[in-house]
């Protein structure tokens, strides 16, 4: 969505609450990346479900995360998906039937401060055990990855089971290994 008219014409071929959504954000690049979102999916389901462009129906769940109306012309009634973007990175995950949650999160330093102290602000998201893992390496960007890495999949896991950012992340504890 490099020009103007890209964006007119993205605008013209959502729903207007998905419009009405993108609208709300403060910065341009995420109301791209939210549009560039919403494009895959209707994409996706478009041409791997076969449902015309202009009967694609989105909504969304209580909580909001993003589904198939009922009403669509779905040959699989669970059909779930997932979407996630930060800065130039972008990802879809589908399933017919089962829930499917992503999450994408690039390994950059956080904006002010330093990584000890960024840990200290993040401390109740995780586990010990998985400050243990994390805290485990000697080098700090390592120890960043890890954080990032366990962030995406506690992300991924609330994103596909559709509660919402008011869950407790440390109810989930993820056991991982470095690459």
């Amino acid at each position: 969505l490099r020009s103007r008219a890209e964006w007119l014409l993205a605008v013209r071929s959502i729903q207007p609450e998905e419009k009405e959504r993108i609208g709300q954000f403060v910065f341009a690049r995420d109301a791209k990346a939210a549009m560039a979102g919403r494009l895959v999916i209707r994409k996706l389901v478009a041409e791997k479900l076969n449902i015309p462009w202009n009967n694609i129906r989105l909504q969304r769940t209580a909580k909001g995360k993003p589904v198939l109306a009922k009403d669509s012309l779905n040959p699989y009634p669970n059909f779930n998906f997932n979407v996630s973007h930060q800065g130039d990175y972008a990802v879809l995950a589908a399933e017919p039937e089962l829930q499917v949650g992503i999450d994408v999160m690039k390994t950059s330093f956080p904006g002010r401060g330093s990584i000890p102290e960024f840990f200290h602000i993040m401390k109740r998201k995780f586990t010990n055990k998985e400050w243990e893992t994390i805290r485990s390496f000697k080098d700090e960007w390592t120890q960043l990855d890890m954080f990032y890495r366990n962030w995406a999949l506690k992300e991924s896991f609330i994103k596909a089971i559709g509660v919402g950012l008011g869950f407790e992340l440390q109810r989930l504890e993820f056991d991982i290994s470095p690459l």
